[in-house]
């Protein structure tokens, strides 16, 4: 079982490539990162992972199952029961409280009843919020509204978690507990594909692939620590 890109292309007009023939295997219990520049193709292969954008060839697999090219609302359906999604930006509504927020999450995706209190207090305790639950957004430091968010894509208890930049907006010392939060949720049995342009992501994750052009490549160890040390040159991330 697993989230699988085989053969992923994607073209923009003007000869832009945002994938390039991309092979990509995520499975249960890992934490994989993709390094790149901007306009790298980064994001790019994340939405297409995440089926918010369809490949121009190639195809999208999860668990053996191929999801890609199935229309709007087939494909809404895999993403609302397998995938979860966090983004640079906690995107919370500023009125509701941290369990409002993820409640409106459920209710979006159509599940509601008795049980809703329940699940969503168990997504905040697991990203250690249980004791900010009544709190609005501008009451939470940027770490909590992230935190809050990651459980506010975990609710539903998807399989697969994208998370696009997570730690882009926050300090390193917030970065790092976001990282940490991600590497216990992929270490439970979530899969984790995340983009970063953070070099002490590197230390979280279990698979380090960086993205040129479109393409993804497994870098050298050698060439894994000189972008750590130097984050200049071919391996750079802006």
């Amino acid at each position: 079982m697993a989230l699988e890109l085989r053969g992923v292309e994607k073209r923009y007009p003007h000869g832009a490539v945002g994938a390039a023939g991309v092979d990509l295997v995520v499975e249960p219990g890992q934490f994989v990162a993709l390094f790149g520049s901007s306009g790298s193709g980064k994001t790019t292969i994340l939405h297409i992972a995440g089926l918010l954008l369809p490949p121009d060839e190639g195809e999208v697999l999860i668990d053996e199952e191929r999801v890609d090219g199935r229309g709007e609302g087939p494909t809404a359906a895999v993403r609302r029961s397998k995938l979860g999604f966090v983004f640079q930006s906690p995107g919370l509504l500023p009125l509701l409280s941290a369990e409002e927020n993820v409640d409106v999450s459920l209710r979006l995706l159509g599940v509601g009843g008795r049980s809703n209190r329940d699940r969503v207090h168990a997504a905040l305790n697991a990203v250690e919020m249980g004791g900010r639950m009544s709190h609005r957004p501008d009451e939470l430091s940027g770490g909590e509204q992230q935190r809050v968010a990651i459980a506010r894509a975990l609710v539903h208890a998807p399989k697969y978690l994208i998370a696009d930049e997570p730690t882009g907006e926050l300090d390193t010392k917030t970065g790092a507990g976001i990282l940490g939060l991600l590497k216990e949720l992929a270490a439970a049995g979530t899969a984790v594909l995340m983009a970063s342009h953070d070099p002490a992501a590197v230390d979280f994750v279990d698979r380090a692939m960086f993205v040129t052009d479109g393409l993804v490549t497994q870098p050298e160890r050698a060439d894994l620590n000189q972008w750590i040390r130097e984050g200049e040159g071919p391996l750079a991330i802006g």
